[in-house]
């Protein structure tokens, strides 16, 4: 075994999770220590990162670098304007909220986090299902449910995609397989327990003793 990998970031296919388009690198060459995924601009003005904002309550919040390998951009950091052009490196704090658009077609920018303060990394396969969100913030969970198998068919080892699937058979009515998936999820991160306990996406699970069970109420 060599040891290293190599792989070209046009090798990577984009994922659109329907507000910004990403390649998900971490994904691809199979890190296991830390995230990192590239957005990559294919016109003038494209939103790179999607705003957002890490609240200190949220057990995954982390620090996140962004470098900035090809292009121009422009970051939006805590209320500030950030001119970054290519060589640009921009760390932002968890809780601080931040987005980014090219100034010109093929700006591209590379984003790396890590874990919390004190945790370890913990791979989540988020990057996976995030072409089923936007399934989710229109309703049709029948369908998200249904994409949902597949990602989880070889029974990868990551929690939030069997939490996430859980979720979607929850509001779809298929009690039986999310609790199922709910246990699996919980078998692989136990912190997910403190999380489904008051996610309203379980609501319907919440009658059945299991859900007691796997949750520690």
């Amino acid at each position: 075994m060599a040891g290293f990998q190599v792989a070209r970031l046009d090798e990577i296919d984009e994922i659109d999770d329907a507000r910004c388009r990403f390649r998900p690198v971490r994904h691809h060459l199979g890190i296991t220590t830390f995230g990192v995924n590239a957005m990559s601009a294919r016109a003038d003005g494209d939103r790179l990162i999607t705003e957002h904002e890490h609240g200190e309550a949220e057990p995954e919040s982390s620090e996140e670098l962004y470098v900035v390998t090809a292009g121009h951009a422009t970051f939006e950091v805590g209320g500030e304007s950030v001119d970054a052009p290519t060589g640009t490196l921009v760390r932002v704090d968890a809780g601080i909220k931040r987005t980014a658009f090219a100034k010109t077609a093929g700006t591209t920018v590379l984003c790396i986090g890590g874990a919390a303060p004190g945790k370890p990394y913990e791979v989540s396969g988020w990057e996976l299902f995030v072409p089923l969100f936007p399934l989710f913030e229109s309703g049709d969970y029948e369908e998200g449910a249904d994409r949902a198998q597949a990602l989880i068919a070889d029974d990868p080892p990551y929690a939030y995609v069997y939490y996430n699937t859980a979720c979607f058979e929850s509001r779809a009515g298929r009690t039986d397989a999310a609790i199922a998936h709910l246990q699996r999820a919980v078998e692989l991160s136990p912190p997910l327990k403190k999380l489904a306990r008051d996610d309203e996406d379980l609501a319907a699970l919440r009658e059945h003793a299991a859900f007691a069970e796997i949750t520690g109420d």
